[in-house]
């Protein structure tokens, strides 16, 4: 019989819980992650750490299951994922691109820009991917496989029902952070679930999830058809009926989100339309001429910034073309209010 391993986790301030793993301490920092992830029902980003007696018993991080023995002490460090680009008056892209621009000459033209906060609802990838709770009676059947893998190590084979919720719940989860997830990612989702649920482990797979990963890939796909049929922006511009007739094949330039984007082809503000947008570009070739009206141009470039984007990713149009039309991205001013420097005075640029 295993040797069991208990842990005392701190939560939080006057907050505390046992955790007992019947099987004894797990093979990686990882599967201890989501063994305490399931137990103490945490629903957010965390790391652990241990209290180091080298260091007069100070909390440090966790990096190695080796570090730990049972009766532990461990506490539970919340990263709070930060939404990128919430900051309406910000911009992202490399310090050395111009905002809103691209060049027609390369399938990998697309700027990396940021919207205003009311059309901005993406979170970057987290760290350690955490796996929802399903439906009701998703839990209550992965509950019953749990207990029958603890006393006889047993693996559930889902019925197409439950099968279908739980790729459902982790497509929902995914889709928060982008709809074109890399195979690396795919793989990141896939193993959370089988460290979350052990109990769906796959025989026959070397890794334990391939057959998952497979699975994700297939529902995710149907659920971009889905998306594109609801007018989805992000994943109408790679349907074919948007591309070069001549160049009309599924993979030619198909543009997906760059790290470091939120909306990557927001929808136009509510209420308001291609016409409406139009008129208000229109009126700020006017305005950059008028003195003192900083505010005016920044409220304006706000709320026009999806048709900007919509322009930049369906024509492509040369830095000529967009600097007759939006002159108020080249303005010096502009420029140095919404960028976010990295590593670079942004001042000298201009000097």
């Amino acid at each position: 019989m295993t040797n069991q391993a208990v842990l005392r986790v701190i939560l939080g301030p006057d907050n505390s819980q046992r955790v007992v793993i019947s099987a004894g301490l797990p093979s990686s920092v990882a599967a201890l992650e989501a063994e305490i992830q399931t137990q103490c029902k945490i629903m957010t980003p965390f790391r652990l750490q241990f209290m180091d007696p080298l260091f007069g018993n100070d909390f440090v991080n966790l990096t190695s299951i080796e570090e730990i023995q049972d009766k532990a002490t461990l506490k539970v460090v919340y990263t709070v994922i930060q939404p990128q680009d919430q900051d309406e008056d910000s911009f992202s892209f490399p310090s050395t691109s111009a905002p809103d621009v691209a060049s027609s000459s390369s399938g990998d033209s697309t700027v990396i820009l940021s919207s205003p906060e009311s059309t901005s609802s993406r979170s970057s990838w987290p760290d350690l991917f955490l796996v929802p709770r399903f439906t009701y009676d998703a839990e209550i059947k992965l509950e019953k496989a749990h207990v029958a893998f603890k006393e006889n190590g047993m693996l559930l084979i889902p019925d197409p029902k439950l099968k279908s919720d739980i790729l459902e719940g982790l497509i929902q989860e995914v889709v928060k952070h982008t709809v074109y997830p890399t195979d690396r990612k795919f793989d990141q989702v896939a193993e959370a679930l089988i460290l979350r649920h052990p109990c769906l482990k796959e025989k026959g797979s070397p890794s334990g999830y391939a057959g998952w990963k497979m699975s994700l890939k297939y529902k995710l796909s149907n659920y971009r058809t889905h998306l594109r049929k609801v007018g989805c922006p992000e994943v109408c511009v790679n349907a074919l009926k948007h591309k070069p007739a001549e160049k009309c094949s599924p993979a030619y330039d198909v543009k997906r989100p760059k790290r470091g984007e939120v909306d990557y082809c927001p929808p136009f503000p509510l209420g308001e339309s291609e016409q409406s947008l139009e008129t208000i570009r229109i009126e700020l070739l006017s305005d950059v001429k008028k003195r003192n009206n900083r505010d005016a141009i920044k409220d304006k470039m706000n709320k026009t910034f999806s048709l900007r984007r919509q322009e930049v990713i369906y024509d492509a149009p040369m830095i000529s073309e967009l600097q007759e039309r939006w002159p108020a991205l080249f303005d010096p001013a502009e420029v140095i209010k919404k960028i976010k420097p990295r590593q670079v005075v942004v001042e000298d640029v201009f000097i």
